[in-house]
């Protein structure tokens, strides 16, 4: 089977966030041809085009670790019926500059947790809309909208509810295979690391 690259974001900034825990156990239930790293992106300034001729150091930084993945999955929560702020701030400085965007044609996968019941439905279908934008090729079947009761995940990313386990490991297997098929129809894109002084057209 074919090894990957997976660079994973958590859409919250807090260290004690419920997705984190969760990014945590998916690390620990990837299969073996999955290699996973955190993309962390908490220093960023807020994105402008003014930036697009000269990126700073957290968003050339952020680009350069997108370049070197092959696929990326998004853990977030659901802030207010979507995405959180930074997350979605991210994914703005990534997009850029014009005709460099680090999304374009790389598999991509959302999971999310949350007390509710809804389990980030919501944040998912509005981030779902953003990656199609960014010609991101999304899976979008198994579905993962996961309720977060107290000890369902410990600090470590220990599932210990066994149901629970297995779906995330089917998940990350489903993810894996969803990869291998992505990247047998299309073309792998050329890794776009940010330089200095690039500038595209608005």
């Amino acid at each position: 089977m074919t090894a990957y690259k997976v660079g994973y974001l958590i859409g919250s900034l807090a260290k004690g966030s419920l997705n984190r825990k969760l990014a945590k156990a998916l690390v620990n239930l990837a299969p073996a041809e999955l290699s996973m790293a955190e993309i962390p992106f908490k220093d960023l300034p807020l994105y402008s085009y003014d930036y697009d001729a000269d990126f700073p150091p957290p968003a050339r930084a952020l680009k350069d670790a997108l370049a070197a993945v092959e696929a990326v999955l998004f853990v977030t929560p659901e802030y207010n019926r979507s995405i959180p702020g930074g997350l979605k701030n991210a994914i703005d400085w990534a997009s850029r500059p014009y005709g460099q965007n680090s999304f374009t044609r790389k598999p991509s996968a959302i999971i999310g947790t949350s007390p509710g019941m809804l389990g980030t439905a919501l944040a998912q279908q509005s981030l779902r809309g953003v990656l199609a934008f960014c010609n991101s090729p999304l899976m979008n079947a198994i579905e993962a909208y996961i309720q977060f009761k107290p000890g369902l995940i410990t600090d470590d990313g220990e599932v210990t509810d066994p149901s629970t386990e297995e779906f995330l490991r089917d998940y990350m297997m489903q993810f894996h295979r969803f990869i291998t098929l992505v990247y047998t129809a299309l073309p792998r894109p050329e890794p776009i690391p940010a330089k200095e002084g690039q500038e595209g057209p608005r």
